[in-house]
Parts: C-alpha cells; sequence; structure tokens
C-alpha cells in the first residue's frame, strides 16, 4: 500500500517532516527529521542510529505519523533493512540533500539498519 500521490508529492518535495511516535504507555513525542520517496515507497532513517529516541519509539510502537503541509499522515513503520531498499533508500538521500553536511552521517554504514519504510494506515 502506498500513500496518495499528492502527499507522495508533498514527502517528496519537503526538506523535513515532523515524525510522531509513542512508546508504549508513554507520551506521544515528536521531533524533525527527512523523509525520501522512492518510486511509490516513503522511507525515513535515524541520523543518530538506534540511539535516537523516535526510532527506539517507533521499533517498539510501529503506529507513527508524518506531519507536512499541514496535514498528519498516519502510517506504520517498517524494517526496511534489505540491501536493495538500503541502496535505494541511500542514493535518495544523496540525491534529495547532496550538499548538506549531514548527508555523510545519513549514509553511513553504522546507521543503514534503522531505515524504516512507512506505509500508511
Amino acid at each position: 500500500m502506498s500513500f496518495a500521490s499528492d502527499d507522495l508529492r508533498r514527502l517528496a518535495a519537503e526538506e523535513e517532516v515532523v515524525i510522531e511516535t509513542q512508546a508504549p504507555e508513554g507520551p506521544v513525542h515528536r521531533t524533525t527529521i527527512w523523509v525520501v520517496v522512492d518510486r511509490d515507497e516513503v522511507f525515513v532513517r535515524s541520523f543518530r542510529g538506534a540511539t535516537a529516541r523516535w526510532y527506539r519509539e517507533a521499533r517498539a510502537n510501529p503506529g507513527v505519523a508524518i506531519h507536512v503541509d499541514g496535514r498528519r499522515l498516519p502510517a506504520t513503520a517498517i524494517s526496511a533493512t534489505d540491501p536493495d531498499s538500503i541502496e535505494r533508500v541511500s542514493a535518495a538521500i544523496w540525491a534529495k540533500y547532496p550538499n548538506d553536511p549531514a548527508t555523510k552521517a545519513m549514509v553511513a554504514p553504522d546507521v543503514l539498519d534503522t531505515t524504516l519504510r512507512l506505509e500508511p494506515t
């Protein structure tokens, strides 16, 4: 399942989005992250690796939401650590953020395992 085409366009165009996560039985947490769209799939990856709060919460409770352009898009976060997904996401990050100093860190080997695919719910 994929997001609606308008939402895919919004996500592809935005430099940053807000992800909303929640630990089991914890408060809602929001933080700003990068997002990439490849084909009709939406991906996020943790700049800080597996220790990032939003990433830990998304793994513990995969019901997340992305806030973009005034809209809240509910989604399920699914691990996307297969080699094809990792390669596609890394290429999409390089294409979307070619001159950002943080890009190298986003494609570093120690954060690749934090790649998540978001499916709309």
